[in-house]
Parts: structure tokens; C-alpha cells; sequence
């Protein structure tokens, strides 16, 4: 090695400047880039809003799912300042958007308690997004800049006159970082329906819309977590029937501490608790988690004692106090110290101890002036231990005969060779054919197979005596080999990956359903570790007429992109002008008119006041247009293809009433115009840019003649380039055939192997853990005893059932 690849120098040493290292190292800022990390970016605008609320200027929140993907969230707040920074030299808007550790978060006097505590929540979202614009409605103006990457791109200009007041983001995660490529309905519903629980009390209203589906939904809750804890039990029977509830402010060290709780106690043997820490989910736990469980145990023990309730046994341990509990447990902390900047984590020491006082104090009261439901409570929890111990000697009568021993295997196991943990595999197949099938398919290194006959039991609704009973679930604990229950140890399971394999019909979802039950409610580590998966078998079989080569397919997406594969053989496409494409030609042409469909898939359905095909008939010599006003008396259209033009149409009209989104200050019906943005321009004039650059047309007044595509005797016309993927599919359909599976048990041994358990070639969807309380609810309500909620679900949701003929 030569010296100067040696030598370590200044030169050695890389500065990355404002947020460059944010988009070097995303995953040390938001988790990942994937469908976590894609949603943080939008957490950490709400909480900054969110925060607004906390220091008690703000009382609506809005949240917009837009179609191009992005997402918009305002508040009536203060407004983030909008004058120039005395050091800086910037506004203080831009200064908060691009640099890192800059925000308002370090005074305690602008915010004593907020989420956000390292200044880079906002600025990091901006470094990974492909364009952000910002607008502060602050001192009768709104204010707007626009950022990219991090960079500012458009300094702030003042767009005119408004009453409103706060702050409104808009932005595009960046497609380049982020492998997702829209914000889901149910995990963003799910996060702020959490957050209003909270604030429920300070009166903060969150409103979400899709604007993708047009779904709406308010959350306020006034009675705040006690309406968290109604909601959390929903479909269980309560053995508590009000909601305990309490909340303290305390001074530690000259800093102010508060600590809210609620719980109530349900007729089955499971736990919930939910963990925050101002406002944040802390999906890990933390101190305050630690102090509210022991402050629990030493406030019931207490209570026991006190009121003589021991007749005889032990005295239930934590782990009893807790079978049955659902609580939420809330601590507001200055400076508070998470364990990373996901913020899963509390970390402050102090909160601790913070909370099980307040625990001791407000539940012992509260038990001194309620001893009934003192009482009910203790009861519970003996019930709760002679369970345990009911389970401790069916589980030592199920190893006596063998059933759980670890050196025992069940006989119906077809077990592999490997023992390493890591990397064996089992499948959990629905029925004996099937599981036939997988035994023969399958390699017999890595690979074992365990035939499931029928339905399991559902272990919602019986007790851990009668769950170690079943033949079934005997034969599940047994292959797995990590025991059960209390005894259970993650470490010690002999498979790496658990792969629930079913029929794609009611009857394999319904087993799929009983299996998971099982494994989030007694072997829950299994999912936390990212253990658990379920195969995907294929949909289709895609044949081409003439020829034995075959794929699988397994959703109608990658059967279009198929399709459209088999679409360009043989087949030519003639444009006005007279060029032919084919062959390779073509392909490019078909790369490029992807990127286009692509870019206008948020302009489907028409709700942003054209289509995708007029939209590229709209182009001129200045591109496509980036604004659309619509006159709201006259359905006049104004097209504009930049923001000066645009602006200045806004400004002269500045007594009109403008309507510019979901979150509007104005309602459309009460709107003089209606304007749309259409973000995607930059994306479609990349796409429009490529297919000219091929010979391609991309201005209407080009067009004359029309799009010609034929193959062999089959030929196809339109004006418009937009429809020629459309028509190039329909060729496609025409050259293939098209098998649907409705089973396993349609597969014969090589087909199950090659489709669903070949490691090279299958699809595994991973069970993760994502919503604890969302899994709780829904688990409750489809597989526990009270029919109501089920009912009323099933009422609610039977329209988005699709029946096949």
C-alpha cells in the first residue's frame, strides 16, 4: 500500500454542509426509508403543529393526503417568524427549513413543553423531500417559500392580504431516498386519532382528508383519555364500569412535571398500555412506563394488605395486577431525553420516580374513597394468578405425556435438517393436501412443514388451561420448541422464519386470522422480532399463446406490467409525422410513456379540474401548466404556466374569495374561484422532455393524423399519447392466456415450490407490529365474545366487499 494511501490529513475529513448529511444518512434522522421513515416525515410536522396546540395557541389541526402524494398540514398557530434573523440575515422561516439545530424549541419561553427538542425535526423532513413549499399567514399576509432537497429555491415573497393566522406546509417525500410512494389513509388515521385522545382536554380538533378517495374524519374528544380508554375496550367487557382516571402537575428541580393516566380493568387476561411522553408515542417504553407498572403494584399490594384480601396463596405479582389492565399513561416533561430521534424511547430519570409518586398518591386516594372497585381489582388479579398457576400445571400435565417437551416433535412435523435458528424455516400449511404438496416441494435443508387440520382455537376468548389443551395449538408450541407463556423465550424458537401459508379465500383468511390471534396475544415476541410471515401464492399464470414459457403473477399491477411486456412483440407504433417505433425503439418509447403515466396518476378522476389527457393537451412552447383558477360563477378555466403569473392573477383579485385546498380559510361552495396546483408539473415535463427528445410529438397542435399502433392484424388508433399504454395492453391481452388460482391445492408439488417456497422467486409479507392499539381493537372486536362492535364493523365496511363471479 503506498504511503499516500496512508496518510490521514485535513483533506481526509468530509464537511457536509446544511442538511447534505441528512440525505447521506436518513436512517440516523426518521428510522428508514421505508414505510416508516416515509410517515415520520409527516409526524414530524404534525407535532410541530401539535406543539403549537400544547403551548396553547392553536386549537385545528388539518391534515391533507393530496393525489400527486404529498401532504399538506396546517394550523391556526402563531406562525412560524417570518423576520429576519438578527445573525443569520434570513428570514427565520428559511432559517428553521435549512439549517440543523435551528428552531424555536431551545426557549423555554416560546414552548415549555414540547415534542420536537433537537431543532432538526422540520429542516430534516425539508433536506428529504423533493420540493416543500411553506406559507406562514401571519400580520394579515401570507407569506410563501418554496424549498427542494433542502436547498431554498424560492425566497419568501408576500402573496397578499388574509385574516388567517399560522402555518401551512406542504411537501413531496423524495422518491430518489423513500421507496414508498404515498402516505397510508389507516397508519396517518390511526397516529392523529391518538394525538386528539390526548388533547382532547385543551379542546384541539384534528381533521384529516384523502383527497386521493375524498374520505373525511374529524377527531376531537373532549373528554380526552377517558375517551381513549372506552375506544381501547371497545367490544370487551369491562369488570370496571367507569374509566379511573387522574392527572398532577409536580415541581422537580425547579422545572414543572405533568402526569395524566387513565385505566380500566376488562373481563380477559391481557395488557395494554400505551406510553407518551408530550404527546409522542413511545412505542418502546421508557422510565415513565417503568414508574407507572411499579407504582401499580406497590399501590395494590398496599390496598391487599390493608383490606385483609389475602385468604391464602401468594400475593400476585406485577404481572397479575396487570392481566386485564388497559391504560394510557401521559407525562408532559421539559427537556426531555429520548433514546434516539425516532423518539420511541424515554430516557429522563427523573420520570421514573415522577410518576410512581403520582401513581401512589392519586390511585391509593382514589382507592380509599372507591374500595369496590379496590376490590374488583384485586379480585381480578387472584384470578389472574390462579390462572397462572392453572396453566403452570396444564402446561407440566402437557410435558408429562411429551406434547411440550423439548426433545419432543410432533408427528405430523416433515422437520428439516438444518437446526440453525436463523435461517430454518416453517410453514404453517392450511389442510393435508396442501401440506402433501409443500412436503414434496419443498427443500428439505432449511425448509419444514407443518399440516394444520381445520380451524384453530380462538384464543380471544378462552383461558391459558384451555389453550394448552387444543391438539392444535399443542402441535404449534411443540415444532416451535420455545415454550409458552411465561416460559416462553424468543431465543430458543427453532425456526427463524414462521410463514403462514393459506388458501387466498374466505376460509384460509379466517384460519390466517385464528393463527395470528394466537401469536400477538400468547407468543407476541415472534412478531416483535419480525419472525412471522405469510406466503403469498400467486394470482395468476401467465402463458404466451404458442410457447411453454410461463410466469406468475400475483396482483393485477404486475399483470399489466406483464401485459404491457407482452404488448411490444411484434407490435409498431406510428406517430403524426410518420415515424415508426419497434423493437428497441419502442421500448425506450415505452419507458418514457411509463414516467408519464406515472407522473399524471394523481390527475385520474378528475377532481383537480382536468383530466391526465387534457393536461398534456394544455401543453404549449412554456411546458405544462403549474396553476389552474377556476372561476366559480362562470367555469371559466385560467391556465398558468409559472408563479409570477399566477401570483399576480391572485393579488389584483385580492377582494375575491379563493379557494386553494381541503384546509382552506374559505368553503368551496362559498368560493369566487376554485385554485389548483399541480405539483407533478416538474415530473411531467421530465417524462413530456423524453418522449420528444425520441421523435415523439408532445404539443397538441403536433398531433394531427393521430397514434397508430398495430399488431399482426389487430391495430389500434388515438389522438392523445396519453392512451397509448392503454391501448399497447389491449394488444398485449390478445397474445396471451391467463390462468387464475383460487387454491393451493390447484399447485401441484413443483408449481408450490416454484411459485410460493422457492427463496429466489416467492413473495413473504413480514408481520410487523405497527399500531398497538389499532391490532388490540380489531382483534377484540372480530375474535372476542361481544357481538355489537362486530356487528356494527361488519355494517360499516360490507360495502368494500368485492365478489368475484
Amino acid at each position: 500500500m503506498s504511503e499516500k494511501k496512508n496518510e490521514y490529513s485535513a483533506g481526509s475529513i468530509q464537511f457536509l454542509k446544511d442538511l447534505e448529511g441528512v440525505r447521506m444518512r436518513p436512517a440516523m434522522y426518521i428510522g428508514d426509508t421505508s414505510f416508516g421513515g416515509f410517515h415520520h416525515l409527516l409526524w414530524e410536522i404534525v407535532d410541530n403543529a401539535v406543539d403549537e396546540a400544547l403551548a396553547g395557541h392553536c386549537d385545528v389541526v388539518h391534515v391533507t393526503l393530496n393525489e400527486d402524494g404529498s401532504a399538506t398540514v396546517t394550523d391556526n398557530g402563531r406562525g412560524i417568524p417570518v423576520d429576519i434573523h438578527p445573525e443569520e440575515g434570513i428570514p427565520a422561516v428559511e432559517l428553521v427549513m435549512t439549517k440543523l439545530h435551528a428552531g424555536g424549541k431551545f426557549d423555554s419561553e416560546s414552548y415549555a413543553v414540547s415534542g420536537g427538542l433537537h431543532g432538526v425535526g422540520i429542516s430534516v423532513v425539508n433536506a428529504l423531500t423533493e420540493w416543500t413549499e411553506v406559507e406562514v399567514f401571519k400580520h394579515n399576509q401570507i407569506h410563501k417559500l418554496g424549498f427542494s432537497r433542502g436547498l431554498c429555491t424560492k425566497k419568501m415573497e408576500v402573496l397578499g392580504k388574509t385574516e388567517r393566522q399560522g402555518t401551512r406546509v406542504t411537501f413531496r417525500p423524495d422518491r430518489e431516498i423513500f421507496d414508498v410512494d404515498s402516505f397510508d389513509w389507516d397508519t396517518v388515521r390511526g397516529r392523529l386519532r391518538e394525538m386528539a385522545y390526548l388533547m382532547g382536554t385543551s379542546g384541539l380538533r384534528i381533521e384529516l382528508e384523502d383527497a386521493r378517495s375524498e374520505q373525511k374524519e374529524i377527531f376531537h374528544y373532549p373528554e380526552g383519555m377517558v375517551a381513549y380508554i372506552r375506544d381501547l375496550t371497545e367490544g370487551k367487557e369491562r369488570i370496571t364500569s367507569e374509566v379511573v382516571h387522574f392527572m398532577s402537575d409536580t415541581d422537580y428541580e425547579g422545572k414543572k412535571y405533568s402526569v395524566e393516566v387513565a385505566l380500566c380493568y376488562a373481563n380477559d387476561w391481557h395488557e395494554g398500555i400505551f406510553s407518551f411522553a408530550n404527546n409522542i408515542r413511545t412505542a418502546d417504553g421508557g422510565t415513565h412506563l417503568a414508574g407507572f407498572r411499579s407504582g401499580m403494584t406497590r399501590t395494590l399490594n398496599t390496598f391487599l394488605k390493608d383490606q385483609k384480601l389475602l385468604k391464602k396463596g401468594e400475593i400476585p405479582n406485577g404481572d397479575d395486577y396487570r392481566s386485564g389492565l388497559y391504560a394510557v399513561v401521559s407525562i408532559k416533561i421539559p427537556d426531555p431525553q429520548f433514546v434516539g430521534q425516532t423518539k420511541a424511547k424515554l430516557g429522563s430519570r427523573e420520570a421514573a420516580s415522577i410518576v410512581e409518586t403520582v401513581v401512589n398518591d392519586k390511585l391509593g386516594t382514589y382507592f380509599e374513597e372507591n374500595p369496590s372497585v379496590g376490590k374488583l381489582i384485586i379480585r381480578k388479579a387472584l384470578l389472574a394468578r390462579d390462572a397462572r398457576d392453572a396453566a403452570r400445571k396444564q402446561r407440566d400435565l402437557v410435558r408429562r405425556k411429551g406434547a411440550l417437551s423439548s426433545g419432543s416433535l410432533p408427528g405430523k412435523l416433515a422437520d428439516c435438517q438444518q437446526r440453525n435458528n436463523t435461517t430454518t424455516e416453517l410453514y404453517l400449511v392450511e389442510g393435508d393436501s396442501a401440506g402433501g404438496s409443500a412436503k414434496t416441494g419443498r427443500d428439505r435443508r432449511f425448509q419444514a412443514i407443518l399440516p394444520l387440520r381445520g380451524k384453530i382455537l380462538n384464543v380471544e376468548k378462552h383461558t391459558a388451561s384451555k389453550i394448552l389443551a387444543n391438539n392444535e395449538i399443542q402441535t404449534i408450541i411443540q415444532a416451535l420448541g420455545a415454550g409458552y407463556a411465561d416460559d416462553f423465550d424468543v431465543e430458543k424458537c427453532r425456526y427463524g422464519k414462521i410463514i403462514i401459508m393459506t388458501d387466498a379465500d374466505v376460509d384460509g383468511s379466517h384460519i390466517r386470522t385464528l393463527i395470528m390471534t394466537f401469536f400477538f396475544r400468547q407468543m407476541r415476541e415472534l412478531i416483535e422480532t419480525g419472525r412471522i410471515y405469510v406466503a403469498c401464492p400467486p394470482l395468476f399464470r401467465v402463458q404466451k399463446k404458442g410457447s411453454k414459457a410461463f410466469k406468475y403473477i400475483h396482483d393485477e399491477s404486475e399483470l399489466n406490467k406483464s401485459v404491457l411486456g407482452q404488448g411490444l412483440d411484434h407490435t409498431k407504433l406510428i406517430v403524426p409525422g410518420g415515424k415508426i417505433f419497434e423493437g428497441e425503439e419502442l421500448q425506450n418509447a415505452v419507458a418514457a410513456l411509463q414516467l408519464l403515466d406515472r407522473s399524471m396518476f394523481a390527475l385520474r378522476g378528475n377532481r383537480r379540474g382536468v383530466t391526465p389527457e387534457d393536461y398534456v393537451a394544455m401543453g404549449t412552447v412554456d411546458g405544462t401548466p403549474t396553476h389552474m383558477v377556476l372561476e366559480a360563477s362562470s367555469k371559466q378555466k385560467n391556465w398558468f404556466y409559472n408563479e409570477t403569473d399566477w401570483s399576480a392573477f391572485v393579488a389584483e383579485r385580492s377582494d375575491a374569495k379563493f379557494w386553494d385546498g381541503p384546509d382552506s380559510a374559505i368553503l368551496k361552495d362559498d368560493a369566487d374561484f376554485l385554485s389548483f396546483t399541480y405539483h407533478e408539473r416538474d415530473d411531467v415535463e421530465k417524462a413530456l422532455g423524453q418522449i420528444q427528445a425520441l421523435g415523439i410529438p408532445r404539443n397538441e397542435v403536433d398531433w394531427a393524423g393521430g397514434f397508430r399502433m398495430s399488431s399482426g392484424k389487430e391495430e389500434r388508433e388515438t389522438m392523445n399519447p396519453a392512451h397509448l399504454l392503454k391501448l399497447l395492453r389491449e394488444l398485449g391481452m390478445k397474445t396471451i392466456e391467463v390462468q387464475r388460482y383460487k387454491g393451493l391445492g390447484e399447485m401441484n408439488p413443483d408449481q408450490l415450490w416454484e411459485s410460493t417456497m422457492n427463496p429466489d422467486t416467492r413473495l413473504l409479507k413480514r408481520v410487523i407490529l405497527e399500531d398497538e392499539f389499532e391490532a388490540d381493537r380489531i382483534f377484540s372486536m372480530l375474535m372476542g365474545d361481544e357481538t355489537e362492535p362486530r356487528r356494527k364493523y361488519i355494517e360499516e365496511h360490507a360495502h368494500e366487499v368485492h365478489i368475484e363471479v
